[in-house]
């Protein structure tokens, strides 16, 4: 593996500048139940080309995602907005990073319209972070919504957003667009934010998803996290606590995946067994919805897992 070069906008920039100079780490070597196809369907060669006529970015090839394949072929796809390159610079995140480009006034518009063409029930939206605006891009996930809501009046909305750090009111604004489903990652355990998640503050994040429910209690919360990272069990578990503390219906566990040698090495693959019997506990502290396995994400089969999101609070009301 090596450093992806952006030979697009500017031919010589490294995709992530801060990491050049570090030494490369190495991974073990992948084991088989962690391994998928090339994509190479017509049905993804449909999407990428809806993406790409909208002049839209998805989190799914800017982060190397390995389902995307899978996905793209169905027509599901999660569109990232305010462009491809986030101010922080995580240890895990393939994402482009450095100075941001001013936001599309028309992105909204064109996520709709994609959406509508796509023919979506459910569609996912996520962003890069940006700390160089004032409300971290609070607004502009409102728009997004907004014009969804305006185009697709039947599709359901869910949002994957950053942690709005220091941005007073922002939240505010996002949750006052009622999406379906409010997403936020914690990533990674607490321990492992200082090397992993540096720019951001793990109860912050907890946080953010209690104030979501006290500001909206219809609203599904969501949070996913990484293993493999050096992480132990028992902190995987107080994750768990932490987050139904917060009242979060749906927690999501995946296996860690090193995009180049300039990032965070896989410290474990970890076995299907062990995902296995992290959903078991999790059900048991007391999640609406639970998806652990070696390639989970934050997104995959979001629109089956949100009808049997909904199914879980209709039957756990009764």
């Amino acid at each position: 593996m090596v450093v992806i070069v952006d030979t697009i906008s500017n031919p010589l920039r490294p995709r992530h500048p801060e990491k050049v100079n570090r030494p490369d780490s190495a991974s073990p070597p992948k084991p088989d139940w962690i391994r998928v196809r090339a994509p190479n369907t017509r049905g993804y060669a449909d999407t990428r080309n809806i993406v790409r006529a909208n002049g839209l970015h998805t989190v799914c090839e800017e982060a190397g995602c390995p389902n995307i394949g899978e996905c793209w072929d169905k027509k599901h796809a999660t569109f990232m907005i305010m462009g491809d390159t986030c101010t922080r610079a995580c240890a895990f995140c393939n994402v482009k990073t450095g100075l941001p480009n001013a936001l599309d006034a028309a992105e909204p518009q064109n996520v709709a319209e994609a959406v509508a063409k796509l023919g979506l029930a459910h569609v996912v939206i996520t962003s890069v972070d940006r700390d160089d605006l004032a409300d971290g891009g609070a607004e502009h996930f409102a728009q997004t919504i907004g014009a969804i809501r305006a185009a697709c009046p039947s599709t359901t909305i869910e949002i994957l957003t950053p942690d709005f750090l220091r941005k007073e009111g922002a939240l505010e604004v996002v949750v006052a667009a009622k999406p379906d489903v409010f997403n936020h990652n914690l990533e990674t355990v607490p321990s492992r934010y200082l090397t992993v998640r540096p720019g951001a503050r793990y109860f912050h994040s907890i946080r953010l998803l209690q104030r979501v429910k006290e500001l909206d209690p219809t609203i599904f919360t969501k949070s996913g996290i990484m293993v493999g990272l050096g992480e132990e069990r028992h902190e995987v578990q107080q994750v768990m606590d932490d987050l139904r503390s917060a009242d979060v219906d749906f927690l999501t566990i995946g296996q860690y995946l090193q995009p180049t040698r300039k990032h965070h090495a896989v410290m474990r693959y970890v076995p299907p067994d062990e995902f296995a019997s992290y959903e078991k506990v999790a059900y048991t502290k007391g999640f609406l919805m639970v998806s652990a396995s070696p390639l989970t994400r934050s997104s995959h089969h979001a629109g089956e897992d949100f009808a049997k999101l909904k199914a879980a609070r209709a039957a756990s009301a009764r």
